[in-house]
C-alpha cells in the first residue's frame, strides 16, 4: 500500500507539473515554433512518437505525438490534452461533447511520464524535404494557436493519432494510406484485440456502441489506434520512391514496457458472470414452475437492471452526439419498457399487460438474434446468456398465465 501511495503522489505531482507547464505553454503556443521557422528547415527533424498501451483504460490503444527537433530546440506536440476540472466534464464526455487540446511540451518532460509508467516509446524519424518540413511546421503552429488548439474529440476519426496523420499528409500532399484499401477487420474487432485483458471494458463498449463500428472500414481507418498507425507508417512510400520513415528506434524500453493488466480470471469475466446469472435465473424459473407461478423477486430485479441499461442506451442514441452510438439494435433488448415487467409483476390486474409485453419481448429477442446472425451488429458473447434468460422469463410468464387461465375454466 505504501508503494502504491508513493507512486500516486509521485504521478500526481508530475501531472500537476505538466498542467502548470501547459498553462504557460498554451498562451505561447504560436511563439514556440518561431525559432524553428527562423532556421533553415534542413536543420529540423520531425518524428512520430508512438507510446505503447498502458494499464489505464484510456491508454489501451497507446498514444501518438509529433516530435520537432533542431540543434537547439526539442518539443513534442500532443493532441491528447484534456482537463477533468472543466465544468460538467463527465456529462459532456458521455454526451460526446468533449473538447481536447493541442499543446507542446519539452520532449524530455513528455518522455518522463511514460518512463515512470513503464511504457515503451518508439520514434519514427520522417524523411521529409525542407519544403515538406516547413509545410508541416506551419500547419502544426497554426493548430497550436489559442483560437485553434481546441477540437471536438472523436474516438474513431479525430484523435491523438489521426491528427498527426492528417498534418503529415498535408505536408507530403497526398494520402499516405490509400482510402480504397479495405480492412479485413471492423472497428469493434480491432478494439477487442486491444482490450483483451479488459473484458469488462469491452463489454461496456459493445453495450454502448452500435452497428456503426461493425461496418466495413479502410486500412487508413485502422490508424485511429496509435500502435496500428505506427505499423502503417512503416509501410508508406512517398511519390518519389522514398520511404516515409527513414529511421526507427526505441526511446524508452523499460523492463515492463507496454505492460497492461494481467488477464481477468475466467471466473470474473463477463461471460462467467452472465452464465452465473443465467443459472441462478433458471433455478428460480424451475422452482416457480413447480408452484405454477413466476419468480417475482428475481424477474423484478432482472428487468429493473434492464430498464436502467435501456435508459442509458436511449441517452446515448438520442441525446449523445457520439456518432458510433447510433443505431444500436440492443435497444430491442434493453429499453425503458423493461420497467413494465420490473414493476408490473407486483401489481394486481396487470397480467394482461405483462402477457402482451412478454410476447412482444420474445419477438424482439428473436429479431436481435437474426440481426447478430446476419452481421448487422456484432454482440458481445457475454450478452447471449442474458438474452437467453430474458427469453426464458418471457416464455415462462406467457405459458404460466395461459395455464392458469385454462385451469380456471
Amino acid at each position: 500500500m505504501f508503494f502504491k501511495l508513493a507512486y500516486k503522489i509521485r504521478t500526481n505531482g508530475f501531472l500537476l507539473m505538466m498542467a502548470m507547464l501547459t498553462c504557460w505553454l498554451q498562451p505561447h503556443a504560436g511563439t514556440l515554433s518561431d525559432p524553428i521557422f527562423g532556421r533553415d528547415a534542413k536543420d529540423v527533424t520531425v518524428s512520430v512518437l508512438t507510446v505503447y498501451p498502458g494499464k489505464i483504460f484510456y491508454e489501451l490503444e497507446g498514444h501518438t505525438m509529433l516530435r520537432v527537433r533542431s540543434s537547439d530546440y526539442d518539443i513534442c506536440v500532443n493532441w491528447g490534452v484534456f482537463d477533468f476540472n472543466e465544468s460538467d466534464f463527465i456529462y459532456r464526455f458521455v454526451k460526446g461533447e468533449t473538447d481536447y487540446m493541442a499543446a507542446a511540451f519539452p520532449t524530455a518532460l513528455s518522455l518522463q511520464e511514460y518512463k515512470m509508467s513503464g511504457r515503451r516509446v518508439v520514434e519514427q524519424v520522417l524523411d521529409l524535404d525542407s519544403i515538406q518540413t516547413r509545410t508541416l511546421l506551419s500547419e502544426v503552429a497554426l493548430n497550436l494557436l489559442p483560437d485553434n488548439r481546441r477540437y471536438r474529440y472523436n474516438y474513431l476519426y479525430d484523435n491523438c493519432a489521426t491528427r498527426p496523420l492528417r498534418f503529415i499528409e498535408a505536408a507530403v500532399g497526398d494520402t499516405l494510406v490509400k482510402a480504397d484499401r479495405m480492412s479485413t477487420s471492423t472497428f469493434r474487432q480491432l478494439m477487442s484485440g486491444y482490450h483483451k485483458n479488459y473484458p469488462w471494458y469491452q463489454f461496456g463498449i459493445d453495450l454502448a456502441l452500435g452497428s456503426g463500428i461493425d461496418k466495413d472500414i479502410t486500412v487508413r481507418d485502422e490508424g485511429f489506434a496509435p500502435v496500428r498507425l505506427k505499423a502503417l507508417l512503416d509501410e508508406v512510400y512517398l511519390g518519389d520512391g522514398r520511404k516515409l520513415v527513414k529511421d526507427s528506434h526505441v526511446m524508452i524500453d523499460t523492463p515492463d514496457c507496454g505492460a497492461v493488466l494481467s488477464p481477468t480470471p475466467w471466473y470474473l469475466s463477463p461471460m462467467a458472470v452472465s452464465c452465473a446469472v443465467l443459472l441462478v435465473g433458471l433455478y428460480f424459473v424451475i422452482r416457480s414452475c413447480r408452484r405454477l407461478g413466476v419468480p417475482r423477486v428475481f424477474s423484478s430485479i432482472f428487468y429493473i437492471v434492464c430498464f436502467v441499461a435501456g435508459c442509458l442506451l436511449v441517452f446515448l442514441v438520442y441525446v449523445s452526439s457520439h456518432e458510433a452510438t447510433s443505431p444500436n439494435w440492443l435497444l430491442l433488448w434493453l429499453n425503458p419498457l423493461a420497467i413494465i415487467p420490473g414493476v408490473g409483476v407486483w401489481l394486481k390486474n396487470c397480467n394482461r399487460v405483462l402477457v402482451y409485453y412478454h410476447f412482444a419481448n420474445f419477438v424482439a429477442l428473436l429479431t436481435i438474434t437474426l440481426i447478430a446472425l446476419f452481421d448487422i451488429q456484432s454482440l458481445n458473447a457475454a450478452f447471449w446468456p442474458l438474452i437467453l434468460l430474458d427469453a426464458v422469463l418471457s416464455c415462462q410468464y406467457v405459458a404460466t398465465m395461459k395455464w392458469t387461465r385454462t385451469r380456471r375454466f
